[in-house]
């Protein structure tokens, strides 16, 4: 667990998928560079072409455009957001972590969601893949949208600082989103963020819940903006000890 005892600027971007890949890049782009101050920004899941199967090959081949532009953006922040790339003769939806001008982290979504299709298009990630990782000290991990629903997930994930979410999460489950990602906070006693998408379709939902539960969440935002203090990790753990 981290010793950063300074706060900690968070930024969500709740953003709605344009149809065209290059205007949702050109407002990723625009996002980073007017929040400079946010040390750690969060995309929705698959943002910058979202589900496109009428045209996948598309917006597979858009991963290396996206990520050619953004390297250069990235440094002192960190960056993550999940897209369709191929991964040797398959296709997955990867999470990215972009810091200091380079990709630190990538891991594919293990639990593909049936209802929309994904085990026809995607081959699943790694279960134990899905892991801690570190950078400047803090300790991250990512849990992919339906990912979420899974607890044995959130044990293998005990310990983190933050979790991470990015999401398309449909609508008529927006209940189920809110619930679990709060109990998520709750139980691992760890920061949550979560990042939905804002298509018309979409829960919204997005939110920074802390390790007590309370949760800054705006359905009406298109970016949410928070500074937290990542010291109230050690104190609800102490307070309440689990791990």
């Amino acid at each position: 667990m981290t010793s950063k005892q300074e706060p900690y600027r968070l930024a969500l971007l709740q953003l709605e998928t344009d149809s065209s890949y290059q205007k949702n890049l050109n407002t990723l782009i625009e996002y980073i560079k007017n929040n400079q101050d946010r040390e750690l920004i969060l995309a929705p899941e698959v943002y910058l072409t979202a589900y496109d199967y009428d045209n996948f090959e598309e917006a597979i081949n858009f991963y290396e455009i996206a990520i050619e532009a953004l390297l250069p953006l990235i440094s002192t922040q960190i960056l993550v957001f999940t897209i369709i790339k191929r991964d040797g003769d398959n296709v997955v939806n990867q999470a990215i972590v972009i810091h200091d001008h380079k990709i630190v982290y990538r891991q594919n979504k293990y639990r593909l969601f049936k209802l929309g299709d994904e085990h026809k298009y995607f081959e699943a990630g790694e279960k134990e893949k899905i892991k801690p990782f570190t950078i400047n000290g803090i300790t991250y991990a990512i849990i992919i949208c339906f990912e979420l629903r899974f607890k044995e997930l959130w044990k293998q994930i005990e310990g983190v600082d933050m979790v991470l979410v990015p999401s398309m999460w449909g609508k008529p489950r927006k209940n189920h989103l809110e619930v679990l990602a709060q109990a998520l906070a709750i139980m691992n006693q760890s920061f949550v963020l979560v990042c939905n998408s804002a298509n018309d379709d979409m829960a919204k939902s997005s939110a920074i819940i802390s390790p007590w539960g309370e949760a800054t969440i705006d359905d009406n935002a298109e970016i949410i903006k928070k500074t937290i203090e990542l010291k109230k990790v050690k104190k609800v753990r102490r307070l309440i000890p689990m791990l």
